[in-house]
């Protein structure tokens, strides 16, 4: 059994979306930069930009200018895509994996 955190090629699918990662990354820190995001979530920049993007114009998130920084807030009352989930929320969501 693998008992590292590293997944190999048999482990390398988890439960929870880059979506759900990068709303993770935001409720921990609302000032995290995309790098960091990158970095934890395990994807390029450009593929957070793109995930920051589509939660935006999905209301899931708001992102706001402070100076130099982003600050994200995440709308936890917005229900959960799928249709099999959609009787719960994001916030609900957070509450399970925040740590």
């Amino acid at each position: 059994m693998n008992t590292n955190r590293t997944p190999d090629a048999s482990t390398a699918w988890t439960f929870i979306s880059n979506h759900g990662h990068v709303l993770v990354c935001i409720v921990r820190d609302p000032n995290v930069r995309v790098r960091e995001i990158a970095q934890a979530v395990g994807v390029t920049e450009r593929a957070v930009q793109r995930i920051l993007r589509e939660l935006e114009e999905a209301s899931v998130i708001v992102r706001t200018r402070q100076g130099r920084r982003t600050h994200y807030e995440v709308n936890e009352g917005v229900p959960l895509r799928h249709p099999i989930e959609a009787q719960h929320s994001v916030g609900e969501l957070l509450r399970v994996v925040r740590s």
